[in-house]
């Protein structure tokens, strides 16, 4: 990290954020992790280039996160440089029935921009605590919509520094999938469609999602949204209280009355709590149901 330093020149970097030994309990929903070498915060696509070509040459790790709504991080932290893009990079356009957006916007906030152009088909977002960059990276959806219903393409970094654009065929959308996750792409923009709509039908719809998510997900408390992908044939959430794992807990982390498809984090827990809480579900189901559960949250971290 000391070479990195001394590489770093702040001319270069104008106006982007440098936080060193910055706690990722900070910037996460679950409110976990340790701390990082560098949270590094872009102000420009160039900065993530620069960024990137940076830890390449010196071989160093880094992880690109958005608004950590998806992600636990080890107790230990994170050696190396985790890249956040949703502090800055949040612009957004509107001609049309088109939308062309950074991956730093939260989805909360495009999709009331959305409902303000008079646009539908984007509701089902508005309660999703991520990106856009996040959401197009793994199909983000819920209450019957996703990702792949809107888009048109998406602008994306390589590994190795590439910028290309993907169109909806390239990007491969399925269930909580992408060809990014497989070629680790960073999503910087993508442009979505939408039909003209009602727009008293439109904030009526969001309003009713959101009511129906604080009625049945425990958004009181700090999560990292469903921790389980849906196996094919079952919800994660039923076979978890069928095997009478409702309000399981091991330290802090706790199997959630509410929705047994959360984890929770009820004030201190840490990494290795959720971890070993997450390890206990997996092995009840199994055994009493013979279904493996795949997390769908994302881990990093030095373990």
């Amino acid at each position: 990290m000391i070479k990195l330093q001394e590489r770093i020149d702040k001319n270069q970097f104008d106006g982007a954020g440098f936080f060193y030994n910055e706690p990722m309990s900070r910037h996460t929903s679950f409110k976990i992790g340790g701390p990082a070498d560098l949270l590094f915060v872009p102000k420009t696509i160039e900065h993530i280039e620069d960024m990137i070509r940076l830890c390449m040459e010196l071989d160093i790790p880094y992880y690109i996160m958005g608004n950590g709504s998806n992600l636990l991080v080890s107790d230990l932290g994170y050696r190396g440089v985790i890249i956040q893009i949703c502090k800055n990079m949040s612009a957004y356009r509107i001609e049309g029935n088109r939308v062309y957006a950074q991956g730093g916007i939260l989805l909360s906030s495009l999709a009331k921009h959305i409902y303000r152009a008079g646009l539908k088909g984007f509701e089902f977002a508005s309660g999703i605590p991520g990106t856009l960059g996040g959401a197009v990276y793994m199909n983000a959806g819920a209450y019957g919509g996703e990702i792949k219903d809107a888009i048109i393409e998406a602008g994306t970094l390589t590994r190795k520094g590439e910028v290309r654009t993907l169109n909806k065929e390239a990007l491969d959308l399925g269930y909580r999938h992408s060809s990014l996750q497989i070629h680790e792409d960073i999503v910087l923009s993508a442009t979505l469609v939408f039909e003209q709509g009602d727009k008293k039908e439109i904030k009526a719809l969001m309003q009713d999602l959101g009511q129906r998510r604080k009625d049945k997900q425990p958004i009181e408390l700090p999560s990292a949204g469903s921790t389980f992908k849906r196996p094919e044939g079952y919800y994660a959430g039923k076979l978890i209280m069928d095997a009478g794992l409702s309000g399981y807990r091991i330290g802090d982390a706790r199997v959630s009355i509410k929705h047994c498809g959360f984890v929770v984090n009820e004030g201190q827990a840490t990494c290795k709590d959720v971890l070993d809480l997450i390890e206990y579900i997996q092995h009840e189901v199994k055994s009493k149901f013979d279904v493996d559960l795949e997390p769908e949250v994302k881990i990093i971290g030095d373990f």
